[in-house]
């Protein structure tokens, strides 16, 4: 998902740390009338753009909805998909059909039960054009859901796979057999929502005063810019088991403050941690307390391939090969993440050996002078240089990777000028098709399979595709991989489309991502893992 991430998948403006000193106090004060409430406060990446389960993309939302909602299966703390709304489920022989049986005891935060029909209906809204979601691409192998979403002559809502056989029964019935099926289940797209508030309150059922959860929260107040706080969800069908009461989220782009408020107690975890930092932090908090650990996603710029001139490989190659990643990694960012020569991360599942560019091996002057040439060849030079405006959401982090990557691309006469926004300023633009030359970008695995970062790029997924790239070979061999069932095989073809990428250079991988978190001593039952799911409900806090 997009990173805001950090990603996916939106960050607001820095607050001055007095003011969130002061509402922490006001907040503590409200946590002390309840002595019985267990109160843990959250760094997040940054406010929501919406928390409508069919309309988000980011990794901060993503955080949000894990509490809130509860999907059929969902991630554990530790990574493993697990039992979420659906207590069982079977798969067919042929893999293209799965039987979900639902918890008797699954209720909505109002006492209603769940039920199959409210998964019917949200798997309905969620690939419905008229919704306009910008992820529904990720329900394509579910059987219609590609042609209903395309608005396809013929197709009806009513036809889309998805369908309850009683209350507590959903059959899903899927295009063809799909490895990562159930792992994608766990993303925001599977979510369900209570149909009487989206019947009652149309875009508004969620607003605080009208939400209705299935997760182990539910919302009770969204400030922005201040904080979002949940409160245990008394219906929950595992409510016995959730230790922590009431979850506070501050916006905190602002990695070196939320840093600061960490260490006075005014925060119990971060989403983040201020790059140049970490060994200082690991030197006062140690290991505990800073935790780092792989994750699955890429940092990379996007370029605009519709837009002259960047519509030329040679200009869109010339700028990635000067890129030090190796210096960006170490310096810039601690030795917390990795260099990035490929658009796929390490660790991938259903994969082999990931494509890489050809120049990986070579020394910097050899880079830098092949990078000259093609510029020239592209008709740049001296007296004419390369003009690049980059893009990106502001963080220290972003911010000191950007200037770092502008030096390296003025030794070959490049003129780079910088636009920062906040994180939902930014993202919105690319999500919407807003022009730009390069845009700073993350992209977080929603599931462990390399279509997840490889369907980025197809010519009809208008909502990621923000570069605009369009190669019929790759979309060819992207069909030809969803089309193929034996996983080795497969593997081979989207190998093909990947070593497409690594050629055209549409966007320029930087970075693969780590997690990092600054985690109190009181934090009990917290893992990092691959996917940087991070439920409330798995974890407790000490006295």
């Amino acid at each position: 998902m997009c990173e805001i991430h950090r990603q996916s998948g939106f960050r607001r403006a820095i607050r001055p740390l007095a003011l969130a000193s002061g509402l922490f106090l006001a907040l503590a004060g409200f946590a002390g009338a309840a002595m019985a409430q267990v109160v843990f406060h959250r760094g997040n990446d940054g406010d929501p753009e919406t928390l409508d389960s069919h309309k988000t993309s980011t990794v901060s939302e993503a955080h949000l909805l894990r509490d809130l909602s509860e999907g059929l299966v969902i991630h554990h703390i530790n990574g493993e998909v697990v039992p979420g709304v659906a207590e069982s489920w079977t798969m067919a022989p042929d893999g293209k059909s799965y039987s979900f049986k639902l918890r008797a005891n699954a209720k909505w935060s109002n006492g209603d039960p769940v039920t199959a029909n409210d998964f019917v209906f949200s798997f309905r809204r969620m690939v419905n054009p008229e919704t306009g979601a910008k992820y529904a691409n990720i329900l394509y192998p579910i059987l219609n859901a590609e042609k209903i979403n395309k608005a396809s002559e013929g197709a009806k809502l009513e036809d889309l796979g998805v369908k309850a056989v009683d209350e507590r029964t959903l059959e899903i019935s899927l295009e063809r057999p799909t490895p990562y099926f159930l792992e994608l289940l766990t993303h925001q797209t599977g979510l369900p929502v209570h149909v009487p508030s989206v019947q009652k309150f149309g875009k508004d059922f969620v607003k605080s005063e009208n939400w209705v959860s299935n997760g182990a929260y539910t919302l009770k107040e969204f400030v922005p810019n201040s904080h979002i706080r949940l409160e245990k969800n008394k219906a929950f069908h595992d409510a016995a088991n959730v230790k922590i009461d009431t979850v506070i989220y501050y916006p905190t782009p602002d990695f070196s403050a939320a840093a600061r408020r960490f260490q006075a107690g005014e925060l119990q975890m971060t989403s983040d941690i201020p790059a140049d930092q970490v060994q200082q932090l690991r030197e006062k908090l140690g290991k505990e307390q800073v935790r780092i650990s792989p994750y699955l996603g890429t940092y990379f710029l996007i370029i605009n391939t519709a837009k002259k001139p960047f519509d030329d490989i040679r200009v869109r190659r010339a700028l990635s090969l000067v890129i030090d990643r190796e210096f960006i990694a170490e310096e810039i960012w601690g030795g917390t993440m990795l260099p990035a020569y490929g658009v796929i991360p390490p660790n991938i599942g259903n994969y082999g050996e990931r494509a890489e560019a050809d120049f990986k091996g070579a020394s910097p002057l050899d880079r830098e002078d092949e990078a000259k040439k093609l510029l020239a060849a592209a008709g740049f030079g001296p007296g004419v240089p390369l003009k690049v405006q980059l893009r990106y959401n502001t963080t220290d982090n972003n911010r000191r990777t950007v200037i770092a990557i502008a030096e390296q691309w003025k030794a070959i006469g490049v003129e780079t000028s910088f636009i920062n926004t906040d994180g939902k300023t930014h993202f919105a633009l690319l999500r919407d098709g807003g022009d730009f030359d390069i845009a700073r970008y993350g992209w977080i695995g929603d599931y462990s399979d390399p279509q997840n970062f490889l369907f980025l790029f197809q010519s009809d997924n208008t909502g990621f595709n923000s570069g605009k790239y369009n190669n019929p070979t790759f979309d060819a061999l992207m069909k030809q991989g969803a089309e193929e069932v034996d996983i080795a095989k497969r593997a081979a073809i989207l190998r093909e489309a990947d070593a497409i990428l690594a050629a055209d250079v549409p966007w320029i991988p930087v970075l693969y991502y780590s997690s990092k978190n600054l985690v109190s001593p009181k934090v009990q039952g917290f893992q990092q893992n691959l996917r940087g799911a991070l439920p409330t409900r798995f974890m407790s806090l000490k006295p």
